[in-house]
């Protein structure tokens, strides 16, 4: 019964690396190029796996995006200059 449990945990684990892996953005995935995490993944059952979910996922930021301009009110220094 252990010897199923097993696999089915290293089953269940690959299917959600996959299904995560096909769903995250190509320029979001991290360390290697998405089609690499892919065979990774599912050439090496458990290290596989855990190295997506440990280096490749994509993290809350988006790498692409440039930081936001922000209107005068958001600059303390402008601010002060206007006080009288």
């Amino acid at each position: 019964m252990t010897r199923v449990l097993i696999v089915v945990v290293i089953v269940a684990l690959t299917i959600y690396c996959i299904v995560e892996l096909a769903q995250s953005h190509t320029y979001r995935v991290r360390k290697m190029p998405k089609w690499l995490w892919a065979f990774t993944v599912i050439c090496l059952p458990v290290i596989g796996p855990l190295a997506w979910l440990m280096w490749g996922r994509p993290t809350g930021e988006d790498p692409r995006r440039l930081p936001r301009d922000q209107g005068p009110d958001g600059d303390e220094d402008f601010l002060r200059g206007l006080r009288p």
